[in-house]
């Protein structure tokens, strides 16, 4: 059996062209989504996930500010321009790029982002609604992760979804994302051993942990899904995940690549969580507006 690739290339790809169209349709009404991204310092990945994020916004029609500091920026300083991002009517989703410099807490950046804007879905208010089931801004990447199995129609409920990683960005949120589904999580991390006994009872197993080649196709349940959320650079260069991928696509029903499977999805979920944000925005100015 060879598993089958989750494309999330081609997923984000087929809902940026139909959030254009409703951008374009929000645009005839008078209504203008934004997007701001502040970026601290000079780190190449940083300013490459920076770059993809407003790129991808001038795809679909969503006004774009880039906010630019030097990595010597006090925290006084951030904290005041997302102050005033906050009360800016042009922008209705406000994202700092992580991670920030050791002078800032990345803790009381979040925070000071008004909850209305909270794109990223990391704010307590958002992740507190998000753990109680209300409506709310869902971490990105979580967020790509249940959109990508519904479109290859892979049923959540009563799974038992297996997430490797903790992590607030990753990790936790996506334990009470699935738990909203229906689903019986487990997670591990660094001090669950052994590792591979809670791997194998995997229906669905997550794999967020920053360290290529952590699980092999021994790890995996046969007919399992494989979600890799891993972002590694191998000894050659090569961008690589955390699942051996040769080894785990002839164990695996389903399994997404690295590159081209979760991060694309997290990006394109940014743009919907601007675009709800915006709508949000405008229905509390108009409430008639549509």
């Amino acid at each position: 059996m060879t598993a089958q690739l989750i494309d999330g290339k081609g997923i984000a790809g087929a809902k940026r062209l139909a959030m254009k169209a409703t951008v374009e349709k929000l645009k005839s009404e008078g209504m203008v989504p934004g997007l701001a991204v502040i970026l601290v310092g000079e780190n190449p990945a940083s300013q490459s996930y920076v770059k993809g994020k407003i790129r991808d916004c001038k795809e679909v029609g969503i006004y774009s500010e880039l906010v630019r500091f030097p990595e010597s920026v006090s925290e006084a300083e951030l904290l005041d321009e997302i102050r005033k991002l906050n009360e800016k009517d042009s922008i209705h989703g406000i994202l700092v790029q992580l991670p920030l410099p050791k002078q800032i807490s990345e803790r009381k950046v979040i925070q000071t982002i008004s909850p209305a804007k909270d794109v990223d879905g990391f704010h307590p208010i958002s992740l507190g609604k998000m753990m109680t089931g209300q409506d709310s801004f869902v971490p990105c990447t979580p967020a790509g992760i249940i959109e990508m199995l519904q479109a290859v129609n892979v049923q959540i409920a009563g799974k038992h979804v297996v997430i490797v990683g903790r992590s607030n960005i990753v990790g936790k949120p996506a334990s009470l994302l699935f738990l909203n589904h229906n689903a019986t999580v487990t997670i591990c991390h660094s001090k669950t051993t052994p590792l591979a006994q809670y791997t194998k009872q995997a229906d669905v197993l997550v794999v967020a942990v920053g360290h290529a080649g952590l699980i092999s196709a021994e790890d995996i349940k046969p007919g399992a899904v494989v979600i890799d959320v891993g972002m590694n650079r191998n000894a050659a260069g090569r961008l690589v995940g955390d699942v051996e991928f040769e080894e785990a696509k002839e164990k695996a029903s389903f399994i997404t690549p690295v590159p081209g499977g979760v991060g694309p999805m997290t990006r394109v979920m940014l743009l919907e969580n601007t675009l709800k944000a915006a709508r949000n925005f405008f229905m509390e100015r108009e409430p008639h507006a549509k």
